[in-house]
């Protein structure tokens, strides 16, 4: 077996070609690792906004809240369920929210985008409790006030303290604070008042859905059961986790398909780079090649020494763009989400699977831009190459 030494010397040596070539690999598993950490973040952040013990009721068929309806004479039954858990003060734990969408202008573009307004009641930070308030106040009820996700903040005109926007025409509404929730999607909504929220969507009477806390996560099928066969109701219930995670399955496949289908493109160039490379490399070794041969090197030794440089150069590539794949941790990106049809901020998660997928990704693609190079290299004549 020829040695591994002398394969990386040979990478050093031609340092021009192996770089331009190790670059393309790089740019390909950057662009994989990037869009499967993008794909990964938009799951992890709908995930953060679930609670194992929360359930949600919606409207039986309806696929998001934004879709649902619920009287309000409605809720009390589904918060007076034996399964519900209770407060210090004997009230049962839930709230009932009305989900609506506006146009806001984006800052720093000439566009428009979707953004989620959630109306909430009074209770709602001690019904989230991940929920804090980071910058100044929550809201009072029965008033024009808003407080706004950390993340979404200073990304559309009139979010932020002190600054206000327009619910509806004619209604404006002020920004009293920030809160945070974890990096969770709840981070990229505004929170209002319940009343006044829907007073100015139009949806009095009426909420999106109920949320509410169990006294046990395994209490979910005995609640589900009660809620649902109460036929009067017409209600369906879910996990608030099922719940997110399908809401988080169209953004993350789109995400993930575009991610793949942009890789295989850069891929077939990137092999074509190695395979130019390494296509090179054994014309300009000729001489190196009788003498392997004439050492005693086999051909099959040769076909694998010529393989195991094309896979090292890819791996060098794909070391260089997975490093610099974990520098989108720190990039925020914005993108829709496809059930509520608004903006939604999200952050590339690093999953270290994602990174050994990466790796995996540019050995392969050393392999195949590699193979024929080294085919032609284990062909050669040992006298024809010495002559060379």
């Amino acid at each position: 077996m020829i040695p591994i030494s002398y394969n990386l010397r040979n990478i050093r040596v031609r340092k021009v070609t192996s770089a331009a070539a190790a670059f393309g690999l790089g740019l390909v598993v950057f662009v994989f690792a990037s869009a499967m950490m993008l794909s990964e973040g938009i799951e992890r952040t709908l995930g953060r906004s679930a609670s194992p013990d929360v359930a949600i009721v919606m409207r039986k068929g309806a696929d998001s809240e934004l879709s649902s309806s619920i009287e309000d004479s409605k809720v009390g039954i589904i918060k007076a369920d034996k399964d519900v858990a209770k407060s210090s003060d004997g009230q049962p734990l839930g709230v009932g929210e009305v989900i609506v969408v506006i146009v806001l202008d984006k800052l720093g573009t000439n566009g428009v985008a979707n953004v989620q307004i959630r109306g909430v009641p009074d209770n709602v930070l001690s019904f989230r409790n991940t929920a804090k308030i980071v910058e100044g106040r929550a809201i009072k009820p029965g008033t024009d006030e808003v407080m706004i996700g950390k993340s979404i903040r200073g990304r559309f005109r009139g979010l932020d303290i002190g600054q206000s926007f327009e619910l509806r025409k004619n209604r404006p509404v002020t920004v009293v604070g920030v809160f945070e929730d974890g990096g969770s999607s709840f981070e990229s909504e505004v929170w209002g008042d319940v009343e006044t929220v829907r007073n100015s969507s139009g949806r009095d009477g009426i909420v999106s859905a109920v949320r509410v806390k169990l006294t046990n996560a395994d209490q979910f099928d005995s609640y589900k059961a009660s809620i649902e066969s109460n036929r009067q109701l017409n209600l369906q219930v879910q996990r608030e986790s099922e719940y997110y995670a399908k809401q988080s399955e169209g953004t993350s496949l789109f995400i993930r398909v575009m991610g793949v289908l942009i890789a295989i493109f850069f891929s077939v160039g990137a092999m074509i780079g190695a395979m130019i490379t390494m296509h090179a490399s054994v014309a300009h070794r000729q001489r190196e090649i009788g003498t392997l041969r004439a050492l005693g090197f086999s051909r099959t030794s040769i076909m694998l020494s010529f393989l195991v440089e094309s896979i090292a150069l890819a791996l060098i590539g794909g070391v260089v763009g997975a490093v610099a794949s974990l520098g989108m941790q720190f990039a925020r990106f914005s993108t829709m989400n496809f059930q509520s049809w608004s903006e939604i901020v999200f952050t590339f998660d690093p999953a270290g699977e994602i990174i050994v997928s990466a790796m995996i990704l540019a050995g392969v693609m050393g392999l195949v831009g590699g193979f024929f190079p080294a085919l032609r290299a284990a062909r050669m004549s040992p006298i024809e190459a010495m002559r060379g």
